[in-house]
Parts: structure tokens; C-alpha cells; sequence
């Protein structure tokens, strides 16, 4: 071989190496890329009023592991839901107002984009573990089939209680892993099996962004023991709201066993933990504040039933132990996430939500002025309401009018003539909201 073939073959070569070093180099960037996405962690209890956790002020009960994450984060002291399961978690998953998507109780639309959807485009590995209770619902523990499974709402995993079949949730569950039912002997707890198959989710997807959406069965009634409960087998199913407070302390020592292993596996740095319940705690549970005591009120559209504790935590920020007053509303959840995940354009038809994300980095951000509720829970006695509202100031559409910080459950509206000075313009701002809420609808 001449002198000059073999300098164009080494030439040749030397050029392969470096593109071939290049493309090593890129691939290893887009893998850092994803790699350096959060993973996200939502968990929501499920009737649990702001009034139960030891950080917000409880007495009642001891919540170790959220008041730690508390610490670690941000604990949000205004975050409103909608008063019943169903509404809050439509809301929640399309970050829409229900007046746009609500149909019926047990029921998520078919044809939602829901934030699972949106974060598995953004490569996203997801999993839904808990109660689901969207497929269509019947009283008597029926199923239409006019609402949606978990896999058509962007779950690539899941480990749910009544999808398309009724069964226990907590001692001897009937629950449906990745599509298939399963019924669960005398001696197993529901929460527990889905706990462990999320951190065994988390181990898995170690390597990859992942998202954990975790709308837990406890704490609602029934109200039964749980494994560190003090009880005899006979009570395992009757309903006693004496185990009330086990079930509020067993949903935080879920809470820290899905921590632990995210420090165990080196994630915790680079996971956005969030914690929010879905409605108000039931109306058989009293608790004592130190302030005060709170009869829950799950159903109905006061504070009581709408008030819910929210911790977020995200390590890598650098921030701790504070407290946000900001006005946070379930519409709000999905822009955060999405936003977490470095997503700033998203389609879906209203944007109703605004993300919190600059307050979980410990930033001003840009918090709301009201929220917004369209309650029309078509499900047992519970009646119609439609409402904006303040931090302080609560206004009806047919009138009422409301200080819900001396009147928390909401008993003695304020007659126009008593409305100070100072809050006729507070009033008038919420009546533009009702107004084009309305127009929007």
C-alpha cells in the first residue's frame, strides 16, 4: 500500500474516532439530561383536613415523618381543595376547574390529558398506587365503564384499589396490579401491599425519571385498625373512628418508609416530594388544635371540608423549614409538576392552573389573588355550591358572604350593610370572578 492511501486511510479513520467519541459524548449528554429531570413524588391522603397533621398545630395526633419533611421543604398553610374525592382528584390529574370536566361522581372523562400523560412525553416512567375510583360508578358498587383506567390517563404501572371491582381496602384487599384483580388474604393491609410495590417501582427506575402519584386509601372510613393498632380480629372490619388517629399516624409512617428508600437508592437530592389531602377530614372525627377544635366537615364546602394540609420538598434547592401563605388550588398541581420537570409550554384546553414551583425553591413567585370552586358533587345528600374566595373572604353565587376566619363553618353569612369599608372592593374582585368563570364555563 502506497504512502498516500495509507494517510487517507488513517485520515478516514481518525475522523470515525472522533465522531464516533462525539456521539459517545452526545448520548452521554442526553442521559445526564434525563437523568437530571427530578423524579416526583405526589402524595394525597384521603379525607384528611389541614387540622391533622402536628406541624399545622395538631394535638390530637403525631406526624413525625411529615413534620420532617416540613422541615426539609415548604409547609403551605392555604391549600383548598374541593370538599369530595372524585372532584378533587379530576381536578388534580387535568389542572382544570370542574365546571369544565366534572360528569359524575366515580368518574374521570374519557379524553383527559392529565399531567402523567404530559410527564411521559417528557420520558417519564409512571405509576399509580392507591385508591382510583374513576372508571364509572354505580351506588351498590357497580361500574358503567364510561370513565377511564389508569393506563388511558398515562400510568405505565399501577396498584389500585376499586378500578372495575369492589373489595376491601384495608385488611384482606381486593386490589388490581398492572390490570389484573387480585384478592388478598385475612392477615394483608392494603396500604401496605401498595407501598411496597412503590418502592419497589422506585428501585427499578432508579436509573431513569420517574413519577410516583400516590392518592392513598387511608385515612377513609372505614374506620379500622391498622397492623400497630392494639385489636382484636373482630374488629378488623367494623367501623370504629376510635382508629382514626392509628390510621392518621400509619399514613405518615408510609410517608417516611417511601422517603427512607429514596435515601436508601441516592434520590432524595433530585425528588420533588409533595403531600396534599384530598378533602376535608370526615364529619365523625373531632380534633384538638392548640388553638382550637375542629369537627371535619367532608362534603360540604366550608373550611372544614376544604382546608388541606400541602408539605413539598425538593433538596437540591437548598431550602428549608419555611412556611408559604400563598392561595394554592388543585388546578395549580399540574403546571408545578410540569414546570419540574422543565416543561414551559403544555396543551391542554384551559390552563386554569399556576404553578407553585417558585415558592417550593423558596422564590416569591407569582402567587393567586383567589381560587375558584364549581362543587356539583352529584353523589348522596351533599347540595351544589359555586364560590371564589380569598385567604379570608368567601362569596357565594347566590349571595353569601363569609369571613371564614372567625366563621369556619361558614354559619352566619355577612349581611351588605355589615360588609366594612375596606372589603366592598374584596367582594366586588370575587363577583368578577364568579362573572367570568361563568362565561368561561
Amino acid at each position: 500500500m502506497n504512502s498516500k492511501n495509507r494517510s487517507r486511510r488513517d485520515f478516514l479513520k481518525t475522523i470515525g474516532l472522533i465522531a464516533a467519541a462525539f456521539t459517545l459524548l452526545g448520548s452521554c449528554n442526553f442521559a445526564q439530561n434525563e437523568k437530571s429531570k427530578p423524579n416526583i413524588v405526589l402524595i394525597m391522603a384521603d379525607d384528611l383536613g389541614y387540622e391533622c397533621l402536628s406541624s399545622n398545630g395538631s394535638v390530637s395526633y403525631q406526624t413525625p415523618n411529615l413534620d420532617k419533611l416540613a422541615e426539609d421543604g415548604v409547609r403551605f398553610t392555604d391549600c383548598y381543595s374541593t370538599p369530595l374525592c372524585t372532584p378533587s382528584r379530576v381536578q388534580l390529574m387535568s389542572g382544570m376547574y370542574n365546571s369544565r370536566n366534572y360528569t359524575e361522581f366515580g368518574t374521570m372523562p374519557k379524553g383527559q390529558t392529565t399531567f402523567a400523560h404530559l410527564l411521559k412525553k417528557e420520558g417519564y416512567s409512571t405509576f399509580v398506587g392507591g385508591k382510583w375510583q374513576l372508571v364509572g360508578h354505580y351506588e351498590g358498587a357497580g361500574y358503567k365503564g364510561d370513565g377511564t383506567y389508569p393506563n388511558e390517563n398515562g400510568f405505565d404501572e399501577q396498584c389500585l384499589w376499586q378500578v372495575d371491582a369492589f373489595g376491601g381496602r384495608y385488611w384482606k384487599p381486593l386490589l388490581n396490579i398492572n390490570g389484573t384483580n387480585q384478592q388478598f388474604g385475612e392477615d394483608k393491609y392494603g396500604p401496605d401491599i401498595i407501598c411496597n410495590t412503590i418502592l419497589d417501582f422506585i428501585d427499578r427506575k432508579k436509573e431513569e425519571p420517574f413519577l410516583v402519584y400516590y392518592p392513598m386509601i387511608l385515612t377513609h372510613d372505614p374506620f379500622v385498625p391498622t397492623p400497630d393498632s392494639d385489636f382484636g380480629e373482630e374488629e378488623k372490619y367494623k367501623n370504629n373512628p376510635i382508629f382514626f388517629k392509628d390510621m392518621v399516624e400509619y399514613t405518615d409512617k408510609i410517608v417516611g418508609r417511601i422517603i427512607n428508600k429514596l435515601e436508601e437508592t441516592n434520590l432524595r437530592e433530585n425528588t420533588l416530594i409533595i403531600f396534599v389531602g384530598d378533602n376535608g377530614t370526615h364529619p365523625s372525627i373531632t380534633t384538638q388544635m392548640k388553638d382550637t377544635t375542629v369537627i371535619g366537615d367532608k362534603g360540604e364546602t366550608t373550611t372544614a371540608g376544604t382546608h388541606v394540609p400541602m408539605v413539598a420538598s425538593w433538596k437540591n434547592n437548598d431550602t428549608g423549614n419555611i412556611i408559604c401563605e400563598d392561595l394554592i388550588d388543585f388546578t395549580d398541581f399540574l403546571p408545578t409538576l410540569l414546570n419540574a420537570a422543565g416543561v414551559k409550554y403544555y396543551n391542554i384546553p384551559h390552563k386554569d392552573g399556576r404553578s407553585f414551583l417558585p415558592q417550593i425553591k423558596g422564590e416569591k413567585g407569582n402567587p393567586r389573588e383567589w381560587i375558584f370552586c364549581d362543587y356539583n358533587p352529584k353523589w348522596g345528600r351533599f347540595m351544589k355550591n359555586r364560590y371564589a374566595q380569598t385567604k379570608e373572604w368567601k362569596l357565594y353565587d347566590d349571595g353569601r358572604f363569609y369571613d371564614m376566619k372567625k366563621d369556619l363553618l361558614e354559619q352566619n353569612p355577612i349581611q351588605h350593610d355589615q360588609i366594612p369599608e375596606n372589603v366592598i372592593s374584596i367582594k366586588s374582585n370575587l363577583q368578577s370572578v364568579l362573572d367570568k368563570m361563568k362565561e368561561q364555563k
